[in-house]
């Protein structure tokens, strides 16, 4: 159906009708299309995952797991490359420039095709998670259904939260780790009456996936009850867990740099696609997600987890199995960037899930080899996957509450509150960011929990181009200049040369005391008035950069001109700055 018919049939109605109400009560109608939409599509990414994996699994062919990760990830290479057209990796990162930098917008293209892309790269066996790419996807909805109803900016960024919350709360069955998700990890500062949408559409998400799939706990365990003796070890997995974090962050940073230095795409492919097989050749757990071994661990069935291993005759030994695991928890992030950097596409978060279970693992089982019995496994790899997810994510909230909805109970609270913040606070010193805001936070991009911070990076800089300047060329003669100002009500002009190209600005008092002699008004040109800028303010730059500017120069007005050429396009005020500051610092107050 043509854009235009379903733009008259569908949307305009829908606007005409909804318009009608006041944009909250609009939001909370939407948060629950968003939250039913967002809960179909992490079914929808759960059971297309789930069935490649049986249909591979049904062929027996052991040696063809050195080659199935590679044909999804060329898939889905090939999908991106000839359809999509578009880089779609790193889907939370690009979710929070989204709102710092696109006024919110996400293209519609994303609402399937990290979907698509997604279960193809993991339902073949790629190391990664499905949670980044449902983000994404539920992102999107909510992004394009808002920009389709017409709403704020303010208003759709609301509801582009509602459809990351809403994923995270359908592919986890989690509700409440949804909301503090969208709270803590995409850090949007947003006031209380926000979040009754975000709960709408958590708990509508959650509801769909109930439905569909059943009442089932994804990690559903019977744990030990907590014993305060273990509180020492517990400690000790916090500390584990913080560098796990860090080796896991800045490992994956350095190859991520590393492999995108190959430019050719087919052979990063190639390559990343041979390393992944023989990788979950030797180490099977490192197939897909990992969740299968996670729940083998939990139940303690570890002699399956190195099932059809080539080394599981290493296995016998007394400390084989905690190093065995200890070489999965390393390789994990080799296993995830290779996959993402080959062409495949999938997130961080279910390998955050899943290493943290493995470091929970190797705890439990070197400290039972010292002291048999000492400490129930299963408790220790739970807390392990909030442990690393705290670290990894610098989210020990959402870490603490999605592993006590995921795992069916609050018995090990105490715990999770433990190690997530030891994790937390030991990442803390050495890295101030996350793995997903380490690299936009470079740029300027980051929205942070700081209403100052915040507010500045949700002002745009081109928004507030004033373009009520009378320019004047730089060849005119006094004359001229004097006609300018008298029909301009403005002290300040600028200047340009014939190509539009700013030269500098002259003001009022630079010409007030000659402006009333007639006799110079053919003698005098703007070129004996012309003083250059103190600094120029380039098109699209942030309000951060713009306000050191500001404050390195003292100046009340700065140009604008494009970087390329330095063309001119208006004059950037410090008080208009301000003005929108307030405005804007007051609506983020409310409540």
């Amino acid at each position: 159906m043509p854009n235009n018919v379903i733009e008259k049939y569908l949307w305009a109605p829908l606007r005409a009708l909804l318009h009608k109400l006041p944009e909250r009560n609009i939001l909370l109608v939407l948060s629950l299309v968003v939250g039913l939409c967002c809960g179909a599509a992490a079914v929808l990414l759960k059971l297309a995952i789930h069935s490649l994996q049986t249909l591979l699994s049904g062929t027996g062919l052991r040696y063809a797991y050195l080659v199935w990760p590679g044909v999804g990830m060329l898939l889905s290479f090939l999908l991106l490359k000839f359809v999509v057209k578009k880089d779609i990796g790193h889907g939370v990162t690009k979710v929070l420039v989204a709102v710092s930098r696109n006024e919110s917008r996400i293209d519609r293209h994303n609402m399937w095709s990290s979907l698509v892309t997604s279960a193809l790269t993991i339902g073949f066996g790629g190391s990664v998670g499905a949670e980044a790419p449902i983000v994404y996807t539920g992102a999107a909805i909510g992004s394009n259904l808002g920009r389709y109803m017409g709403l704020s900016y303010r208003s759709m960024t609301i509801l582009l939260g509602c459809g990351a919350a809403g994923a995270v709360a359908g592919i986890f069955n989690a509700p409440l780790a949804g909301v503090l998700f969208t709270l803590e990890i995409l850090l949007f500062n947003i006031s209380m009456s926000s979040i009754l949408p975000l709960l709408i559409s958590t708990v509508s998400a959650t509801m769909v996936s109930y439905i569909s799939l059943g009442q089932t706990t994804q990690f559903a365990v019977s744990t030990v009850p907590f014993s305060i003796g273990n509180i020492p070890l517990y400690i000790v997995l916090g500390v584990f867990c913080g560098f796990c974090s860090l080796y896991f962050l800045r490992m994956t940073l350095r190859l991520e740099d590393g492999l995108g230095k190959l430019g050719n795409p087919w052979l990063r492919w190639a390559l990343c696609a041979s390393l992944l097989g023989l990788l979950v050749f030797l180490f099977p757990p490192l197939f897909g997600e990992g969740y299968d071994a996670v729940g083998a661990l939990l139940r303690g069935d570890v002699a399956s987890v190195d099932t059809g291993s080539a080394l599981s005759p290493l296995m016998d030994r007394k400390w084989s199995v905690p190093i065995f695991f200890a070489l999965i928890l390393l390789l994990k992030v080799f296993a995830m960037t290779f996959t993402n950097a080959g062409g495949g596409v999938g997130g961080t978060f279910g390998p955050t899930l899943f290493a943290g279970a493995i470091a929970g693992f190797v705890v439990a089982s070197t400290v039972n080899l010292i002291r048999p019995g000492a400490v129930p496994v299963a408790n220790f790899v739970l807390v392990g996957m909030a442990g690393l997810m705290a670290g990894v994510m610098q989210a020990p909230m959402t870490a603490i509450f999605l592993i006590a909805e995921i795992s069916g109970g609050y018995q090990l609270f105490v715990p999770l509150i433990l190690t997530s913040a030891v994790s937390y606070g030991t990442i803390r010193i050495f890295e101030k960011y996350s793995i997903y805001t380490k690299r936009i936070a470079k740029t300027g991009d980051l929205l942070t929990h700081d209403s100052d911070q915040a507010v500045l990076t949700l002002l745009k800089s081109d928004s507030l181009v004033e373009t009520d300047f009378l320019p004047v060329s730089i060849d005119a003669t006094l004359g001229e200049l004097v006609d300018a100002v008298s029909s301009s009500h403005r002290n300040i002009f600028p200047v340009l040369d014939a190509r539009g190209r700013f030269q500098g600005f002259v003001s009022l008092e630079d010409i007030r005391k000659d402006m009333f002699i007639p006799e110079l008004y053919g003698k005098n040109h703007v070129y004996n008035y012309v003083r250059s800028a103190p600094e120029y303010v380039f098109e699209g730059e942030t309000m951060e950069s713009v306000m050191r500017k500001f404050e390195k120069t003292g100046a009340w007005n700065l140009p604008v001109v494009t970087a390329e050429d330095r063309r001119y396009l208006g004059f950037l005020s410090k008080s208009k700055i301000f003005n929108a500051y307030r405005e804007e610092l007051r609506d983020f107050s409310q409540e």
